[in-house]
């Protein structure tokens, strides 16, 4: 049996939150940024329509490119190391982050600055695409029996610190300055701020050893020469499977964060300021509800949790968008709290089916790789529900179709996620009671 480090365990846990934090940063960062100045200001030749289709697609650009991330990483971290590895990946989003914040716009340079900036997202979601599946692994191999369904939600918590982080810098730069300086100038700022988040960040996983796990697979010389090509032969469906888990809780993301905010200024008449505050508020209540998540999948499992999360899910999907036709400020802040707080669920306990239902001979690789593809089919939503709204007429019910049908597909996959886990323990439950 692996010995774990109970001290080791909880610097690995802070390690894992405060990366992940930062990568979220950084992504929400571009994302508050998307949907209202990338278009403008580097796309503004195509329009209207055209540069927020351009800004939302910038968006998707970077999910679309996770897989290679999570194939590269995920090789280099069943092979040399979970630690080793999230130290690159940190530090390339940081670096990738803080150079969007000098590029030149399409006034001073014409389409450079837009090459640049793909480029930028690029590096962006390379990075991406090994972060996540290393930040639970070090959280969650650090531990030990049912502690780490608590240890793989806390990397989770980086989400609506990120969140909360991103959507301060822009509510303070939407009341402190006037749109023309925003335009100007300050836009710059939230991407400098990154580089001293990154050092904070690698001081951390500097701080760590490397995970128990992994170096019992070194130890028993199970380390597989090719770890993806042995995933793919080992366990195909299970890589669907997770896929379909981790829709709800990354697509949500991109509907309530991204493609909403613009839809409750454009079509709902929102201040800008005043969606971001509810984003900010719902990212807090998250500070307090995925603790409490982590620590029920403790007690009713993992699978459990995201289940019941999605089923809440689609039950309110329709209602929140519905009464959101209506609503003041107040009932603003309530709708994105309760759209926020159920898929928060499947979020909270999404590492800990993910950690599961994986061999840890190539974990880090099935991990990246599995989220990655979710994350590059919910990289669409923003886009997908913009489209949907122009050929509804921005019908009141278009973006709970895209919740539902998220809903939906993660309820029907974590149940047999459930069922594949319980499968794999079984021979590990009869070789321990030999």
């Amino acid at each position: 049996m692996v010995q774990t480090d109970p001290v080791m365990a909880r610097k690995a846990r802070w390690a894992s939150l405060v990366g992940t934090s930062l990568e979220s940063y950084d992504f929400y960062i571009y994302a508050y940024f998307a949907a209202f100045f990338v278009g403008p200001l580097f796309f503004d030749p195509l329009g209207g329509f055209g540069g927020t289709l351009a800004a939302f697609l910038s968006i998707a650009l970077a999910f679309i490119i996770r897989p290679v991330g999570a194939i590269v990483f995920g090789h280099i971290g069943d092979r040399i190391g979970r630690r080793k590895t999230l130290i690159v990946t940190v530090t390339m989003m940081g670096v990738a982050t803080g150079l969007i914040g000098v590029l030149p716009t399409y006034d001073q340079a014409g389409w450079f600055g837009a090459a640049i900036l793909v480029i930028l997202r690029l590096l962006q979601g390379i990075s991406l695409g090994g972060e996540w599946g290393g930040a639970v692994l070090v959280a969650t191999e650090h531990e030990s029996g049912a502690k780490r369904a608590f240890a793989a939600a806390m990397p989770q918590l980086g989400s609506p610190i990120g969140s909360i982080l991103s959507a301060t810098a822009f509510i303070w730069l939407t009341l402190a300055l006037t749109t023309d300086e925003i335009v100007e100038w300050a836009w710059r700022i939230p991407f400098w701020t990154a580089i001293p988040l990154l050092l904070v960040s690698l001081y951390l996983r500097l701080a760590i050893t490397e995970t128990p796990v992994f170096e019992d697979v070194v130890k028993r010389e199970r380390r597989p020469k090719v770890p993806f090509l042995t995933l793919l032969a080992q366990q195909p469906f299970a890589i669907f499977i997770a896929v379909g888990v981790a829709l709800l809780g990354i697509g949500s993301y991109s509907l309530m964060n991204t493609y909403t905010i613009n839809y409750g200024v454009v079509q709902l008449g929102f201040a800008y300021y005043e969606l971001l505050i509810a984003t900010t508020v719902g990212g807090l209540l998250q500070l307090i509800t995925i603790p409490l998540f982590g620590a029920w999948a403790m007690r009713i499992g993992s699978s459990s949790v995201v289940a019941w999360g999605a089923l809440g899910t689609l039950l309110v999907a329709f209602p929140i968008y519905y009464f959101l036709q209506f609503a003041n400020f107040g009932v603003l802040v309530a709708m994105m709290l309760i759209g926020g707080i159920l898929p928060t669920m499947s979020w909270a306990a999404l590492g800990g089916v993910y950690s599961e239902l994986f061999d840890e001979r190539y974990r880090y690789s099935a991990l990246g790789f599995a989220y990655s593809i979710a994350a590059v089919v919910s990289g669409f939503v923003p886009a997908v529900t913009l489209t949907i709204g122009e050929a509804t007429g921005n019908a009141w019910w278009h973006p709970a179709v895209v919740l539902a049908g998220l809903s939906v597909i993660t309820l029907l996959a974590t149940l047999q996620a459930g069922r594949m886990a319980l499968r794999r323990a079984e021979p590990a439950y009869a070789r321990s009671s030999q």
